[in-house]
């Protein structure tokens, strides 16, 4: 009894139901928004729909740029296993336009995967798993190419600079877009 006389106010804090007025937050989660509504189902579907279709169109595409035999290149085609190895090639080479066709275009193949991935599966994919995602399925192109392909050869410089461009992709467009579909 002496400690609740010492403070009254607490012995009243105690017996009143009141909720309080102002509570913080849990460590590490996200405040709500407010007046962002979830976009209407049929849309988020159709949304989801024209996202796997790209997919496909776009998985299409990358077979026929990397799975397609080019017998011209059988010389000039050699394994890379050491990082950065093929990128310093590419950047000594004179023309510089050869040096961006290849480091542009190697980025640009990764970066459907930073925008559709998260459209897809927005509760399952962060940032991690997006690159993650995106470094086994190059892994397994440029194994199949290295294989199975004339003219070409396994670069792992080719697997970073795709997963870069899926980094690329997620950061500036893929999360945005999950949330306006997904919110």
């Amino acid at each position: 009894m002496a400690r609740t006389a010492a403070r009254p106010h607490a012995a009243l804090r105690l017996r009143t139901n009141k909720p309080k007025a102002s509570r913080t937050p849990k460590r590490g989660s996200r405040p709500a928004r407010r007046g962002r509504r979830p976009l209407p189902l049929p849309v988020r579907v159709l949304a989801m729909l024209f996202a796997f279709a790209f997919m496909v169109a776009f998985a299409v595409v990358l077979a026929r740029l990397t799975l397609q035999p080019s017998p011209a290149s059988v010389a000039l085609a050699h394994t890379n296993l050491h990082p950065g190895r093929s990128l310093q090639a590419y950047l000594d080479q004179p023309a510089l336009r050869d040096a961006v066709k290849q480091i542009g275009g190697n980025l640009l193949l990764g970066v459907p995967f930073g925008l559709l991935l998260p459209v897809l599966a927005p509760r399952t994919l962060g940032i991690l798993r997006v690159l993650l995602l995106t470094a086994i399925v190059m892994l397994l192109v440029e194994c199949a190419q290295g294989a199975l392909v004339t003219g070409r050869a396994f670069d792992v410089d080719d697997v970073i600079l795709n997963t870069t461009g899926a980094l690329v992709g997620y950061l500036l467009l893929g999360r945005r877009l999950s949330r306006a579909v997904h919110s």
